[in-house]
C-alpha cells in the first residue's frame, strides 16, 4: 500500500474527528468542555474508557512483550479489575456527591490549597509525560510507515497530530471526547481481531490449536511466583490495584469521563462494565502477541531487536494490504483516544486548580483556550525530547514513569480517607517530592539492599507508603476539616459507602 493511499486514509480519519467535534459542540458552554453537563450515557462512556486506558502502549507494546514476560501482564489485569471494584464503591461515590469537576478539590476540603496544588501538580506531570510517552510510540509509527515517504520530519508529525486533536476538542472538551474515544476505540478492536483472523488464516490454524501451538513455544505463561522476579504473580495483582486506583481513580483523566454519567449509579454501572471489557481486550491483546511470535516461528522471520517493533513489522510487510491497512487505523486511534483526553484533562486540572476558573463563566473561555494551546505546545516539545531520549521499551518506560509520580498521589487520598490527621501545609510538597525520589533509590539498589529482591510495577506500592508515612510524621492528629460536618457527613470514610 503506497504512502499517498495511507496518507489519504489517516486525513479522512482526522477530517471524521474534526466532524464529530462539530456536531457534539453545538451550543457548548463552559461546563459542556469540564464535565459534558452531566449528561453522558454510561453505556458510551463505559467503552469509549477502553480506549482511552488501552492506548498505544497496549496496541503496539503489549504483543510485543508477550515474547519476553508471557501473559503474565494478565495477573496485572486481574488486580486492575480489583482496584475498579475499590473506585467504583469508595471513590466515585466521594467524588460525585460534592459535584467535584477537578478530583484534586477533595484535597484542599481535606487539608487545604498546598495538598490540593500538591496533587494536581503531580496528575499534570504524570499525564503530561504519560501521554506524551504513548503518543511518542504511535507516531513513530507513523512517521515510518507513511510520513518519511513523504518528506515530512518527525517533529512536523507531531505537530500536526496534536494540531488535529486540539481542532477538535477546544470546544466541545470532555463531551466530544466521549464520543470519538468510542469510534476510536471501536476502530482499535477492530484492528487486533482482523490481524488475528489473517494470522490464524496464513499459517493454517483455528485459533484453539494455535494458542496451543504459542503455549509450546512458552508464550503463554500466566504465572511466575519467583519472589526475586519483576513478574511475580502476587506482586503483579497487588500492584495492579494500587496501579488501578491511583491511574484511574486518583487521575483527573479517567474520572472525568466518569463523572460525567447522569447518576452515581450510572457511574457504578460504568466502571464495572467498563472493567469486565477492559479484561476482555487485554486477553485479546495477549492472543495476539502469542499470535505474532507463532507466525514469526512458522515463516522463518528474524524477530526485531525491539519488541515493540513486532507487530508493525509483521502487519506492514507480511499480513497483506488489508491487516496493514487496519493496522494504520488501530495506530490512529490508539494514539488519539490517549491524546485527546488527556489534553482536555490536562486544561481542567490548570484551569480548576490554579488558576479557580468557574466553569459557569462564559468570560474565562478565552483563559481556558490558552491554557489549551500551552498544554499542546508542552506536549509536543517532551514527544520531541523523549525521542532523543529513548532506549527501552516504552511500556516500561511508561509504568516506571507513572510508578514515581503516581506515588504521591495514592498516599494523599489514603492518608485522607484513612486517619482523622491533619497535615502541615508547608512539608505536603517536600513529602510528595522525597517519596519518589527515595523509591527511585531503593528501586536502583534494591538487589543490594533486600537480598535480590526486584521492584516490578508494585513500586508504586512503596511510593505511597513512603509518602503516607511522610504526611503521618509530619501531621497532627486533629479532626477531618472535611467530612464530619452535618453538610458533608457522606464523605467521611465511615460513610463513602452509603
Amino acid at each position: 500500500m503506497s504512502s499517498v493511499v495511507l496518507l489519504c486514509i489517516v486525513l479522512a480519519y482526522f477530517a471524521l474527528l474534526v466532524a464529530i467535534g462539530a456536531i457534539t459542540s453545538r451550543r457548548a458552554n463552559g461546563e459542556t468542555f469540564f464535565t459534558a453537563n452531566r449528561n453522558s450515557p454510561w453505556f458510551l462512556v463505559a467503552f469509549a474508557m477502553v480506549g482511552t486506558s488501552l492506548s498505544g502502549v497496549t496496541f503496539i507494546s503489549l504483543p510485543g512483550e508477550v515474547g519476553t514476560t508471557g501473559w503474565s501482564y494478565l495477573t496485572l489485569v486481574a488486580g486492575n479489575c480489583i482496584g475498579y471494584a475499590l473506585i467504583a464503591w469508595v471513590l466515585l461515590p466521594l467524588f460525585y456527591r460534592r459535584g467535584l469537576v477537578s478530583i484534586y478539590a477533595w484535597l484542599g476540603s481535606r487539608f487545604g490549597e498546598s495538598a490540593r496544588l500538591s496533587g494536581s501538580l503531580f496528575f499534570i506531570l504524570s499525564q503530561l509525560i504519560g501521554a506524551s510517552f504513548r503518543l511518542f510510540l504511535v507516531v513513530g509509527v507513523l512517521q515510518l510507515a507513511i510520513f518519511d515517504a513523504i518528506g515530512l520530519p518527525f517533529s512536523a508529525t507531531v505537530c500536526l497530530t496534536i494540531a488535529f486533536v486540539w481542532l477538535y476538542t477546544f470546544r466541545g472538551g470532555i463531551k466530544t471526547i466521549v464520543w470519538t474515544d468510542t469510534l476510536q476505540t471501536l476502530f482499535m478492536l477492530t484492528s487486533v481481531v482482523v490481524t488475528i483472523v489473517v494470522i490464524a488464516r496464513s499459517i493454517d490454524l483455528d485459533l484453539p490449536d494455535a494458542l496451543a501451538r504459542a503455549a509450546e513455544r512458552g508464550v503463554t505463561r500466566v504465572f511466575d511466583f519467583d519472589w526475586r522476579s519483576g513478574q511475580n504473580t502476587i506482586k503483579q495483582l497487588v500492584a495492579g490495584i494500587a496501579i488501578t486506583v491511583a491511574i484511574n481513580g486518583l487521575d483527573q483523566n479517567m474520572m472525568q469521563k466518569n463523572l460525567t454519567c447522569r447518576t452515581l449509579r450510572a457511574c457504578r454501572i460504568n466502571m464495572f462494565s467498563f472493567s469486565g471489557m477492559f479484561f476482555l481486550t487485554n486477553v485479546l491483546f495477549l492472543t495476539l502477541g502469542a499470535l505474532l511470535y507463532l507466525f514469526a516461528d512458522e515463516k522463518g522471520i528474524a524477530l526485531p531487536e525491539r519488541t515493540d517493533d513486532l507487530f508493525p513489522l509483521l502487519s506492514l510487510h507480511h499480513f497483506g494490504a488489508t491487516a496493514g491497512l487496519f493496522f494504520i487505523l488501530g495506530v490512529i486511534a490508539a494514539a488519539y483516544s490517549s491524546v485527546d483526553s488527556s489534553l482536555t484533562a490536562l486544561t481542567t486540572a490548570f484551569c480548576i486548580d490554579f488558576l479557580k476558573i468557574d466553569p459557569k463563566d462564559q468570560r474565562q473561555r478565552g483563559r481556558r483556550v490558552r491554557v489549551h494551546v500551552a498544554f499542546s505546545a508542552l506536549m509536543i516539545l517532551v514527544v520531541i525530547l523523549f525521542r532523543e531520549l529513548n532506549n527501552g521499551s516504552v511500556i516500561s518506560a511508561v509504568f516506571k514513569a507513572v510508578g514515581y509520580t503516581y506515588g504521591p498521589l495514592l498516599g494523599l487520598f489514603a492518608f485522607g480517607l484513612t486517619t482523622r490527621h491533619d497535615v502541615k501545609g508547608r512539608w505536603v510538597p517536600w513529602v510528595c517530592l522525597a517519596s519518589p525520589v527515595l523509591s527511585f533509590l531503593l528501586n536502583l539498589y534494591s538487589e543490594e539492599l533486600l537480598w535480590g529482591y526486584r521492584f516490578g510495577f508494585e513500586v508504586l506500592l512503596l511510593n505511597g507508603a513512603l509518602c503516607y508515612t511522610g504526611l503521618l510524621l509530619t501531621g497532627t492528629p486533629g479532626k477531618k476539616k472535611e467530612g464530619l460536618s452535618r453538610k458533608n457527613k457522606e464523605t467521611s470514610p465511615e460513610n463513602i459507602h452509603t
